[in-house]
């Protein structure tokens, strides 16, 4: 009850919840980091020790043996990587990337920004001993890179991060394919056998619609047993089962389901109805969901920051400073990412908007995307592991040191990129950080000046359109909110009917009543008396608003239940099925969902900034 309804906390875009969770955990990140290297210079050797101590599982004549620190390098991040994949596939379904032609762009810089500061790296170490870890040199950590963004560039449009995200989901993918192709020293085949077998298993039990995640617990917990006796590192395994977990938005006839079954516990209320409906609100989400949820902030709290505890820690003193600035690992690791990753994302970037002739270009400003390129110069998680397989010895923390120097060189390129563009004029700026390219439209269909309910300026450059239920209290406490946004004199607010009969009896009424008011001319007067009304939606309340509004009573009776109240109606919730509504209050800006929150700095925020967006498109055009 905190201006963000239920619906919109759980049903959320697919990156925005990750990219303030990622930004939230940055600051542990850094502190775990910190620590790390203050233990391992003053604490006289406890650090390695420590991280090397043995910990063994033994399960009759099966066993698992490994170091503390190779439990959380190839344990805990398989779960790290759980969400990557888990993230990346929800990109693919519900953000930006369902359109596949804008896999194009970031997919092609995401390879050649491994590719170029593979290059450099080679270059730097070519024919010495150093060569073998050059994979250290190609991956970007998201999440410190997304943490580092927010804290450097608090203005930063979230197109920007998410343009780092579609670039860093291939980075991921590839950098995985690497430890598993060419940093495994030997592959036994029955055990890899064993695991893909398992994974198809999953496979089959998502096909056959088997919800409960306990269903796939030992699957899972099989299939890393099984990877880690292969020799391939097994946190691919949880990139790989994130992949598969689809994600989507609560379809109504779940959620229907749902509160049906509530309804039931609510009248009998038996432990056994209050397990069904625990059960049937939970499944109403998507698997992604569903899990984002439960190990998303494990993941960005805890197990991110321990691999930063047991993997950051370099004994530093000054006989291994001058040996390690002047040593080509340091040196080419530290140029890979630094030089190697903005040149890659931002050359192809304006190479392939050049070859299609804009048909094909990020879908942010190019101050943007070389911010993106510049951060992405932050490698971390996929590095250091890396660098433990490829290395041992001083070579190993000569590695890390590259990577660690790269990051702060990168968030201060970084900073110093987008406080430049900050001093621009504001419509260059809007320009350089929000680019000019069409937006994907989640509202269908489109506005329609002859059949919505049109309540503004009908020249206005944003159009806010909102799902609403006259009975849903959360409709009832965003109506000021609303109003006050509508003291924007370009603006104009569109309202379509989503009244939900499973929880609100009297919605349905409430809806045709005040379709039938507008058939008198009154349409905007009866909504505000409904919304004002909310707990006296009955038909006698009805007659008596009508009454009130000084409309033909007869009339006004007879109209509730015609076709054109009612076929209206109909097509209002047709066209939210197809937008994919499922609850109420939901908000569209010029046509994109507008997700989270609806206080009033949120939404003047989200038209202040799909204003721009028009001014933009209107000069393109």
């Amino acid at each position: 009850m905190n201006g963000s309804t239920a619906w919109t906390r759980r049903v959320t875009t697919p990156v925005r919840d990750f990219l303030r969770t990622e930004a939230g955990s940055a600051g542990v990140l850094v502190a775990a980091i910190v620590v790390a290297m203050i233990w391992a210079n003053v604490a006289d050797g406890s650090y390695e020790k420590f991280w090397h101590t043995d910990l063994s599982i033994h399960l009759g004549d099966m066993s698992v043996e490994l170091t503390l620190r190779e439990w959380v390098n190839s344990g805990l991040m398989t779960l790290f990587f759980l969400v990557v994949g888990l993230e990346a596939r929800r990109e693919f379904d519900l953000g930006d990337l369902r359109d596949r032609r804008r896999f194009i762009l970031p997919a092609a810089a995401g390879v050649v920004g491994m590719i170029l500061p593979v290059s450099i790296f080679l270059a730097v170490n070519h024919g010495g001993p150093g060569a073998v870890g050059w994979g250290v040199a190609m991956s970007t950590d998201t999440a410190l890179a997304l943490g580092l963004l927010a804290l450097i560039g608090k203005r930063v449009p979230d197109q920007a991060r998410l343009f780092l995200v579609t670039v860093s989901v291939v980075d991921d993918l590839v950098a995985l394919l690497v430890i598993a192709v060419a940093y495994t020293d030997e592959i036994s085949p029955i055990p890899l056998m064993i695991a893909v077998v398992l994974f198809a298993a999953t496979l089959v039990l998502k096909r056959l619609k088997v919800r409960s995640g306990y269903a796939y617990v030992p699957f899972g917990l099989a299939i890393w047993g099984a990877m880690l006796a292969s020799g391939i590192d097994p946190v691919v395994a949880g990139l790989a089962l994130g992949l598969t977990a689809a994600a989507y938005t609560p379809a109504r006839d779940e959620l229907e389901r749902a509160s049906d079954v509530y309804r039931s516990f609510r009248e009998q209320p038996t432990p056994e109805l209050a397990r069904f409906a625990r059960v049937s609100m939970v499944q109403a989400l998507s698997p992604n969901d569903r899990l984002q949820r439960t190990y998303q902030g494990w993941s960005s709290y805890l197990i991110v920051p321990l691999f930063g505890l047991a993997n950051a820690g370099i004994a530093i003193d000054a006989h291994f400073l001058r040996e390690a600035i002047t040593s080509p690992v340091t040196i080419g690791v530290f140029l890979a990412y630094v030089l190697g990753k903005p040149i890659a994302v931002t050359g192809v970037s304006a190479l392939i908007a050049v070859v299609t002739r804009g048909r094909i270009r990020p879908g942010v400003g190019w101050a943007s995307v070389l911010g993106s390129g510049t951060i992405a110069g932050i490698g971390f998680t996929v590095s250091f592991l890396i660098a433990a397989l490829a290395f041992e010895g001083p070579m190993l923390a000569e590695a890390k040191l590259g990577v660690l120097a790269a990051a702060v060189a990168a968030a201060v390129l970084t900073w110093t990129e987008f406080r430049i563009t900050f001093m621009l004029p504001k419509p260059r700026r809007a320009v350089a950080l929000l680019g000019d390219a069409d937006q994907l439209t989640d509202l269908i269909p489109d506005v329609d000046e002859e059949r919505d309910h049109i309540r503004g300026p009908a020249d206005a450059s944003v159009t806010l359109v909102e799902y609403g239920d006259f009975q849903c209290p959360y409709c009832g406490r965003a109506e000021p909110i609303v109003r006050e946004v509508l003291t924007d004199d370009d603006l104009r607010f569109v309202w379509r009917n989503l009244p939900l009969t499973d929880v609100h009896p009297h919605a349905q009424l409430a809806a045709q009543a005040a379709e039938a008011a507008g058939l008198q001319g009154k349409f905007w007067d009866m909504h505000d008396l409904l919304l004002e009304n909310q707990e006296k939606l009955r038909v006698m309340d009805l007659l008596g608003y009508a009454r009130q509004l000084e409309l033909d009573e007869e009339r006004f009776h007879a109209d509730m239940t015609q076709p054109a109240c009612t076929d209206r109606i109909v097509a209002d919730v047709e066209s939210a099925d197809l937008s994919g509504v499922s609850g109420t209050p939901t908000f569209f800006i010029n046509g994109q969902r507008h997700y989270g929150a609806y206080d009033v700095h949120t939404l003047k925020e989200a038209i202040r900034l799909a204003r721009i967006r028009a001014k933009i498109a209107a000069r393109r055009h």
